[in-house]
């Protein structure tokens, strides 16, 4: 199996930025698709950004530009670099893998901007 250990969040202020890391162990050479989610309160879980094992990725338009998502194979890693907060942003995010087809997730991290 495969878990995933999700680290980085932390409050930031307005334009601030912030690196997401999600640290995968187990059966890490099992896994095709890493992503992150993040759920604000009240509203329902999102797609962030999305990274295939040959590094195709993928983002929910509104954050193209802000957001950059990056894998490093070797340590099972994958990273989320988010620029340009805004309160908006605040979320608890949540890593994401596709292990032999099955749907593994991260117990999240919490990201807050506020002033």
């Amino acid at each position: 199996q495969v878990q995933l250990v999700e680290s980085g969040g932390g409050l930031v202020q307005p334009g601030g930025s912030l690196r997401l890391s999600c640290a995968a162990s187990g059966s890490v050479y099992s896994i095709s698709y890493m992503a992150w989610y993040r759920q604000a309160s009240g509203k329902q879980r999102e797609l962030v950004a999305g990274i295939t094992s040959m590094g195709r990725t993928n983002y929910a338009d509104s954050l193209k530009g802000r957001f950059t998502i990056s894998r490093d194979n070797t340590k099972g890693t994958v990273y989320l670099q988010m620029s340009s907060l805004n309160p908006e942003d605040t979320a608890l995010y949540y890593c994401y893998a596709l292990s032999t087809g099955r749907p593994r997730w991260g117990q999240g991290t919490q990201v807050t901007v506020s002033s």
